[in-house]
């Protein structure tokens, strides 16, 4: 198992055995910057205990620690809006990089997924360039709950948007992205690079 304690950063690690004690802790007022969360919780099946997770606490960040390496696993973690993903295999700078990179606010997702279904075409690479240049204020917002896995509904009520306007956004940010699905839209950020702080950055642009 990964430790904490040789990473080089100042991190207080506070370790629930289930996950029920962790809400409870959080419901009690405890802050949590970063949850790492092994898919095998007691009493939850395959991906239940994200669900639990980003049903109950969605703001806070999850980094998925898990045995099964399957990409298809992968791409429904991050679908779910967990900010990355570790195989329990991968050497233990793998794990401090993608611990290092998601308390940054990126996305880290193993190198092995990310070669996928998702070839790295030039429009592709060159795609956030092009969008980044473009993204008006509300539209880096609506992408950054994309980002947090968040449906259009809720994306909606947060920004006090129809469910129209935010359909509308959706498509125009998975064009520019040359993407089909939300999920290739987050791969594609994390191969260029982009974190939630840069989709958290104001625009200059007008909102609309």
């Amino acid at each position: 198992m990964y430790t904490l304690q040789n990473t080089g950063m100042d991190v207080h690690v506070i370790e629930c055995s289930v996950l029920e004690t962790a809400f409870q802790r959080m419901d009690d007022g405890l802050a949590v910057d970063l949850t790492i969360l092994d898919l095998q919780m007691p009493g939850y099946h395959g991906l239940d205990s994200l669900r639990a997770m980003r049903g109950r606490r969605p703001e806070v960040p999850v980094l998925v620690l898990s045995g099964n390496e399957d990409p298809a696993i992968v791409r429904e973690c991050i679908d779910l809006g967990a900010y990355g993903f570790v195989p329990k295999s991968a050497p233990s700078d793998q794990f401090h990089a993608a611990l290092s990179l998601v308390l940054s606010g990126g996305v880290y997702l193993p190198p092995t997924s990310l070669s996928v279904g998702m070839p790295a075409t030039r429009a592709q690479q060159d795609a956030w360039s092009r969008l980044g240049a473009h993204l008006t204020e509300r539209q880096r917002q609506v992408l950054l709950g994309i980002v947090q896995g968040k449906p259009n509904k809720v994306i909606a009520r947060d920004l006090g948007l129809s469910d129209t306007t935010v359909k509308s956004h959706v498509a125009h940010i998975l064009d520019a992205l040359v993407v089909s699905n939300r999920t290739e839209a987050v791969y594609a950020l994390a191969r260029a690079g982009v974190s939630i702080r840069d989709l958290q950055a104001s625009s200059p642009d007008s909102v609309f």
